[in-house]
């Protein structure tokens, strides 16, 4: 007995200390490779919480991007000061930036490296993406005043958190300056080049980070991938697909207004609406550019109205080329909508219009060719003798059931008065 408890404790006393046999220490990793938004914040925050769970040593952030939304940087910073694991930042691989939203990301880590022949900087706030007022593409002065006057305190505070160069961090929002990985490192802008991961682990290992000595010397990495949800979000958060979800609302929507009964015009148009209308809440939406192209519709149907000979028409192809072009900022080439999206989507609209739901609401304004209002003062032969209880006649095709006031014949020529359900009324010719 006593040898089974001292065998269980020693068990027990090994599975405790697995560092005691040689258990490789854990590095987590994951790489940002384009623009920030919220499917980024997200991945960051969980990937920060999957590197505590797995006691990693360190969180490593491989990041090459142009910039992002303000709201999401913000989100990011927040993760990266709470954290309870190191957050290493590596601007990577060669050629990288980390530029606008990633200058703040940079700085905020709590450790920051740059792979050579790197850059970062451009953090002036038109580049973040989006301004306070929640939409328009141009603010006032006031507002852009504002805008600068935050980022750079924001960025001011960050700084002097992470104990960087508080008077370069100032002068990429204010100036927009932007440095090489070497002169940001001479700068205490970062705290290291790394030639490559491995390298950047091999510098890593030793150093005290918030009170926590690194081990990083053969650490087995293990990279956090974005899930499937994030991985869809981050591809449809762009300027082109909420352009293209708004053009397939249009289309769905008008669609099923001149046809009723279609259904999936109208679901598909649906569904396209309500997601335009989640991007539009995050992306920097121009209301001017919604409005001119709302404008736009309004006369490629009035244009099917009145007898203006294609003026209307020319119209709202200039209304809907201009609210386009307006949509996004086109200052800023994060948000930029590309022209190749523009024109054709401009002649599609165009075309749609003119030749589908023009046509369509000219045929339904058409006199009723088919059906049974149509049978009304034709003349037809009587099939059986009709009288006041009924007869029948055939007509179109069909047989019919016939009633008259006046009795006749079989063989005799009548006249159909009326259409009364399925019976007619008929008149001797």
């Amino acid at each position: 007995m006593k040898t089974t408890l001292t065998c269980l404790a020693l068990w027990l006393a090994c599975a405790a200390t697995p560092k005691a046999f040689g258990a490789a220490e854990k590095i987590s990793l994951i790489k940002i490779d384009g623009a920030i938004g919220p499917a980024t914040a997200s991945y960051i925050s969980r990937s920060i919480d999957e590197a505590r769970t797995q006691n990693a040593q360190c969180l490593v952030i491989q990041l090459n991007t142009p910039g992002g939304l303000l709201d999401s940087t913000q989100t990011i910073v927040q993760s990266f000061l709470g954290s309870a694991v190191p957050v290493v930042v590596y601007v990577a691989p060669t050629g990288a930036t980390a530029t606008s939203a990633g200058c703040f990301i940079t700085v905020a880590a709590s450790v920051a490296a740059m792979a050579p022949a790197t850059t970062i900087g451009a953090a002036h706030p038109v580049t973040l993406g989006g301004n306070p007022t929640g939409g328009e593409q141009k603010p006032d002065d006031t507002m852009k005043q504002k805008l600068e006057n935050f980022s750079v305190s924001y960025i001011e505070a960050i700084a002097a958190r992470r104990h960087r160069n508080v008077d370069w961090a100032k002068s990429a929002v204010k100036e927009s300056a932007s440095i090489s990985a070497e002169k940001a490192l001479e700068l205490k802008v970062i705290d290291l080049i790394a030639v490559d991961l491995p390298d950047l682990l091999k510098q890593l290992n030793g150093r005290v980070v918030d009170g926590k000595t690194l081990k990083t010397a053969g650490a087995e990495v293990g990279e956090i991938k974005m899930s499937a949800s994030e991985r869809v979000f981050q591809k449809l958060w762009r300027p082109e697909v909420m352009f293209v979800l708004m053009l397939i609302a249009i289309y769905g929507i008008i669609g099923e207004l001149t046809t009723p009964g279609a259904i999936l015009p109208g679901v598909v148009g649906a569904i396209a609406l309500i997601l335009a209308l989640y991007l539009a809440a995050i992306l920097p939406v121009n209301v001017t550019g919604l409005v001119l192209i709302a404008l736009a519709l309004m006369l490629f149907i009035f244009d099917v109205y009145a007898p203006t000979h294609g003026v209307l028409t020319m119209g709202g192809i200039i209304s809907f080329l201009i609210g386009s072009l307006m949509l996004f900022n086109r200052a800023d080439p994060l948000f930029r909508l590309s022209l190749s999206y523009i024109i054709p989507a401009t002649l599609v609209t165009a075309a749609f219009f003119v030749f589908v739901i023009g046509k369509g609401l000219r045929a339904q304004r058409l006199p009723v060719k088919a059906g049974a209002e149509t049978m009304v003062g034709k003349t037809v032969t009587t099939l059986t003798p009709i009288d006041s209880r009924g007869g029948r006649i055939f007509i179109e095709g069909e047989y019919w059931n016939a009633v008259s006031n006046i009795p006749i014949e079989k063989g005799e020529p009548v006249e159909i008065a009326a259409v009364q359900g399925l019976t007619l009324k008929v008149n001797p010719k």
